[in-house]
């Protein structure tokens, strides 16, 4: 059979402020870099004209319209904290072109906080004016395996990591992850994140963070799993990308907004 390949594009390749961070003047925020400009972090991944993303940032409309996107299919959330959610409700522009619910995914926990702050969406009683239209599928709490999601025509196999104290889900889908904000990957996640062709991982800093991962752990995990190719994103004001970049091997790079990349499912 052969193989399908996906397009990635990197919506987002921030930290929870964005890249400039608001009043601050250091060299990065007043860099000249465009690679430097950084919105909250997030993926679309397109395939034979059906689309998803992971996490709706509070940046998704200038995300969407960077990308051209005028069609999506699913929504994968891999938690609840602002930055990954605050743009669920500019999705209902997408509703108007392609009539009919949007699935979303999410854990328990996730699914829980987001019919909290979209009440009105999930009640479905304000007619006021348009809301979007999603149906929401929960993805079961544990430790790996999960049931695998079907999505917009792909599988993801969600996947439990840390976030500071707080389980969240990576995804992979073919040999492919994307592992934002984490601290600590559980036994469990190592082994499926092994051997991968493409592996997007946090790494916020060179500083330890207590719920985010640091470029010197991010590169001691990429030895250990061992892809052939790793993508560090989540990256706040204090990461330059050419200097930064130049110092990694040549397998890891840094993402950058807008950055796109064939992934074989």
């Amino acid at each position: 059979m052969a193989a399908r390949h996906a397009r990635l594009r990197v919506l987002g390749s921030g930290t929870s402020t964005g890249v400039p961070m608001l009043g601050c003047h250091c060299p990065v925020c007043s860099s000249e870099d465009p690679r430097d400009r950084r919105l909250r972090p997030s993926i679309l991944l397109r395939l034979e004209g059906q689309t998803a993303v992971i996490d709706t940032t509070p940046d998704f409309r200038a995300q969407a319209l960077a990308a051209n996107l005028d069609r999506l299919d699913a929504v994968l959330f891999t938690h609840s904290h602002a930055d990954h959610i605050f743009g669920l409700d500019d999705v209902r522009q997408l509703n108007f072109a392609h009539p009919g619910p949007i699935p979303i995914h999410a854990d328990p926990r996730t699914l829980a906080d987001l019919r909290r702050v979209y009440q009105y969406v999930f009640t479905n009683d304000y007619k006021v004016s348009a809301i979007p239209q999603i149906s929401a599928h929960e993805i079961p709490p544990g430790t790996s395996p999960r049931p695998t999601i079907s999505a917009a025509g792909m599988d993801f196999e969600p996947i439990e990591v840390w976030h500071g104290a707080l389980p969240i889900t990576a995804y992979r889908f073919g040999r492919n992850a994307y592992v934002t904000d984490f601290s600590e990957l559980p036994a469990a996640a190592m082994e499926r994140l092994r051997g991968l062709d493409l592996l997007i991982l946090d790494a916020l800093r060179h500083r330890p963070h207590p719920t985010h991962s640091s470029v010197a752990n991010s590169l001691r995990l990429v030895r250990e799993l061992a892809p052939r190719r790793a993508l560090f994103t989540h990256i706040c004001h204090d990461l330059p990308h050419a200097a930064t970049e130049a110092a990694l091997p040549d397998h890891v790079r840094l993402a950058y907004d807008g950055l796109e990349l064939d992934v074989e499912l």
